[in-house]
């Protein structure tokens, strides 16, 4: 029996889902089920952010945990680089200078992710002690802010996808800026699961007026 390329255990179940979501909510968009979408970048966003603790329940392989690695920003770059940009580019109608601009969004979570892969292989090899830091934004942080700006512009009647954009440019400065952020411990991880939690029930209530 030929086994296909690649890794199918438990550990990266989470990650391969979260990208499947993510995937799911891009044709959601295209289709103009914004209510839809948001869901689906939500589960995302949870998913990637259970995938490390279920990840580390096992013991791997350093090929495995590099093909880890590699995996997950392949998916974040899907999940929350190219998902939120066509969302951003859809409900904005299609206008082209959005477009533009959602296209820098990805470029930017692009270089963020590779630069983050690169000092991650920087780490392994010379520090191999756990990584306490975020160096620059994460781009889960879409995850958070793009629901949050959907339900302001709900609640306050505001017909136009400005916040909307402005929350993907200011996540693309984020991405990019040279700043050190703490990665949250389990009590910060369920502290953020919470308020997915809060968001999603949000979304729910107003999801017929997003759009």
């Amino acid at each position: 029996m030929i086994k296909p390329l690649g890794y199918y255990d438990y550990t990266v179940v989470l990650t391969y889902a979260g990208m499947m979501f993510s995937f799911y909510g891009i044709m959601m968009s295209i289709d103009g089920k914004f209510f839809e979408a948001l869901f689906c970048l939500l589960i995302a966003g949870l998913c990637d952010m259970l995938d490390g603790t279920v990840a580390s329940t096992k013991e791997r392989s350093v090929q495995e945990k590099r093909f880890g690695v590699q995996i997950d920003s392949l998916c974040d770059l899907i999940s929350f680089g190219i998902m939120p940009a066509v969302f951003t580019y859809m409900i904005s109608n299609c206008n082209p200078l959005v477009g533009i601009i959602a296209s820098l969004y990805t470029l930017a979570g692009l270089i963020r992710l590779a630069y983050f892969n690169v000092l991650e292989e920087d780490r392994s090899q010379n520090h191999p002690e756990r990584k306490r830091c975020f160096m620059g934004v994460p781009i889960t942080t879409i995850a958070l802010l793009l629901p949050i700006a959907c339900v302001l512009r709900a609640n306050f009647a505001l017909n136009g996808y400005e916040l909307i954009l402005g929350t993907l440019i200011f996540c693309s400065i984020g991405f990019l800026t040279p700043i050190e952020i703490q990665k949250p411990n389990t009590t910060g991880k369920v502290l953020l699961s919470a308020i997915g939690l809060i968001e999603a029930f949000c979304v729910f209530f107003v999801g017929r007026t997003i759009i």
